[in-house]
């Protein structure tokens, strides 16, 4: 986005006359009474949560409230506990993620129950793909709010500093305490100078929100930025120049949290590259951050292309160093183990690694998902993860447990989302991809939370007041359907997609339409869809059993020899496990190939009828956004349609079996499909 845009942003937000647009996200709340609010801490983060609710209040008029901050064994970290009398906490910012929490508590109708909340995870993290040129990978709503070419990068404007402050504030009204300021594919610049000096200007807007800033640094910094020789992290000049360029960030933001380091992977410089570990390298960092308190986190994500098998690497290279990590350094493992598909079993190194912090990486952008086009409430899939049982201490040792530091003692704990956040004006490019921002950031505080509750929360955060909230006409024509419709959408995306298990069989044109066929001369087997789906005339899908790349021996027992059995598989991962022949007898009684085309027809259905849920919802919802869903839902219908034409023809080449004669015929030709997918991948490249 232009720097005129940039400005027209900020101006229509200072003079608030954006209305029903999106940019309020769900802080919507305006108060509906007067309350006294009595305090005795003068910190700024305290300043904001006493003007929080006096602007939002709407509890009993006139009542007083009490903040007091007075230490308590019982709340943790940033926790906070209601009284009967007001908030208390260990800390400012406890304070104000209790304002935060007693308003929405008061605009939804919740009980405020005297209680203690403590977070689940110590540091809560946004991860923004963000390039110093403006623009985001993987991003779908605009440029980055906080780099772009044709803005000065080493200074800010006052325009800029408003929106980072909307931005702090939305982040702290759900509890997300640390942003990553740029791309895990670092820029040469991020450590000069003059990027510094705008890291620290946004950190002095964050701060107040409670919101440390980090940085994602690139490994061969002491080369490309150093002038050194080597990057080798044994090597005293890289270890000097990485402990150097630690204090003078430290001097600039002297709450700093620390460095995001993919390393080794997908071109990457890495340790690897000097014959080293990934202990070696992270270690080398964390070394230089322990004396400021920061810590190092070093993701899990590698693979080479000459692995048999991409989902069994992160495992073999990491499981061996567990235990030679220094204490402030936290291994980033994505919730599965290839690369946010739309449904993957959980990465076998949660639990596995007992020695060593392990924080989960999920994608709040939707990469995989649809992107900005598709509704696709993500809670569901994250809280599919946080319950799924690694067993690795027995039964219910959950991914939340063995991450969280309920099971293994880890000095530090930590979780991160990559950001879905642009320049757009709603912020995320869709209305309900709001919503994954705000579920990301109400599950890193709490991963029992259920996806429910949330998208219950949301739907009366964003599109309800405190008078419709409470009203039985809009709950049973809006706020279920509507809830449920959420609730719906991820697996009815898995089921237009890659029902099964099917897994990475999209199209070269960014992971955003189907293309099962694509496989171009001299890419790498690892990038295309054939090496995942393994589609022939003996059937489909990876064979990860014992008898093929034994991934499954990566998970604890009973989970290895569930997976590896056919028949104790989860259907829903069974192609991710198995190759297994068309005419296989589902448990429904159904062939393997019946069973696929059910379930792409199911997904198609599962999307129109969204468009009827939202269509009658019209009464309830501001035209503006109203139009911009009801618009983005058609969209999906017909990209769903895609989806199923593209799959069943091609696959159906495989199987030589008819698709089922009660479900709706294909309208796409195969080789129009195919046609067009090849011209935007030629054009794009």
């Amino acid at each position: 986005m232009k720097k005129t845009a940039l400005s027209i942003i900020a101006i229509l937000i200072s003079f608030g006359l954006f209305a029903e647009d999106g940019h309020n996200l769900w802080l919507r709340n305006k108060n509906t009474g007067n309350v006294t609010v009595v305090f005795s801490d003068n910190s700024a983060t305290t300043a904001i949560a006493v003007e929080e609710l006096k602007q939002g209040w709407q509890g009993k008029d006139g009542a007083t409230i009490t903040l007091k901050i007075k230490k308590d064994k019982t709340i943790k970290n940033d926790g906070f506990k209601f009284s009967s009398t007001g908030i208390q906490a260990n800390t400012p910012i406890g304070i104000l993620y209790g304002a935060y929490e007693l308003l929405r508590r008061q605009q939804t109708s919740e009980s405020v129950e005297e209680k203690v909340f403590n977070p689940s995870y110590e540091v809560r993290t946004l991860n923004h793909w963000d390039n110093l040129d403006g623009t985001i990978e993987r991003g779908y709503a605009g440029h980055s709010i906080f780099w772009d070419k044709e803005r000065n990068l080493s200074t800010s404007t006052e325009l800029e500093k408003l929106l980072w402050k909307e931005y702090a504030r939305a982040n702290a009204s759900i509890g997300i305490n640390g942003t990553v300021l740029n791309n895990v594919n670092a820029s040469t610049d991020m450590l000069t100078a003059g990027i510094l000096k705008k890291v620290k200007e946004i950190a002095e807007v964050l701060r107040p929100y409670g919101i440390k800033t980090y940085l994602s640094v690139k490994f061969s910094s002491p080369v490309l930025t150093g002038s050194l020789k080597t990057s080798d992290p044994l090597d005293p000049m890289v270890i000097k120049w990485w402990n150097d360029k630690v204090k003078e960030i430290y001097k600039l933001v002297p709450d700093f949290g620390g460095f995001l380091v993919k390393a080794s992977s997908e071109g990457q410089p890495g340790p690897q590259d000097f014959g080293r570990t990934h202990a070696d390298g992270a270690n080398m960092l964390a070394d230089a951050l322990h004396p400021f308190g920061g810590i190092v986190m070093w993701r899990a994500f590698v693979y080479s292309p000459n692995d048999k098998d991409r989902a069994k690497q992160a495992y073999n290279e990491f499981m061996p160093l567990d235990g030679k990590f220094k204490d402030n350094v936290i291994i980033q493992v994505k919730n599965g183990p290839i690369d946010f598909q739309p449904r993957e079993p959980f990465s076998p190194l949660f639990g596995a690694m007992k020695k060593t912090s392990v924080m989960p990486e999920v994608q709040i952008t939707q990469e995989y998902l649809g992107q900005s086009i598709h509704l696709v409430f993500l809670a569901t899939l994250w809280e599919e993860m946080f319950k799924s049982d690694t067993y690795q201490q027995g039964a219910g040792s959950t991914v939340a447990k063995c991450t969280d530091g309920s099971i293994y003692p880890q000095k530090f704990t930590a979780i991160a989302g990559v950001s879905n956040i642009g320049l757009d004006t709603n912020w995320c490019g869709h209305e309900f991809a709001q919503s994954n921002w705000y579920a990301f950031g109400r599950q890193a505080w709490d991963n029992q939370l259920t996806s429910k509750q949330i998208a219950e929360e949301w739907i009366k955060l964003t599109f309800g007041n405190s008078n419709s909230v409470q009203t039985t006409d809009w709950k049973n024509n809006f706020l279920t359907p509507v809830m449920q419709m959420m609730l719906d959408s991820r697996e009815a995306a898995v089921n237009y997609m890659m029902p099964l298990g099917f897994h990475h069989i999209f199209s070269a044109d960014e992971h955003y339409g189907p293309g099962p066929w694509w496989a171009p001369k001299g890419i790498r087997a690892d990038w295309t869809p054939p090496y995942y789906h393994q589609a022939a005339a003996d059937g489909v899908g990876f064979n990860r059993t014992r008898t093929g790349s034994d991934a499954v021996e990566q998970y604890h027992e009973p989970l290895a020899s569930r997976f590896n059995d056919p028949k104790t598989c989860p259907e829903n991962v069974l192609l991710w496990f198995h190759h297994l022949a068309w005419d296989y007898k589902m448990k429904s009684g159904r062939t393997l190939w019946d069973e696929i085309c059910s379930h792409y027809a199911s997904g198609l259905q599962q999307v129109t009828e969204f468009q009827k849920i939202w269509d009658k919802a019209e009464i309830y919802v501001d035209a503006e956004r109203f139009g911009r869903v009801q618009s983005k839902l058609r969209t999906q219908r017909c990209d769903a349609q895609i989806w199923n034409d593209a799959c069943l023809l091609y696959f159906q080449q495989f199987s030589k079996k008819p698709i089922p004669y009660e479900l709706d015929r294909p309208v796409h030709d195969l080789n129009f499909l195919i046609h067009n997918d090849m011209k935007r991948f030629k054009k794009g490249n």
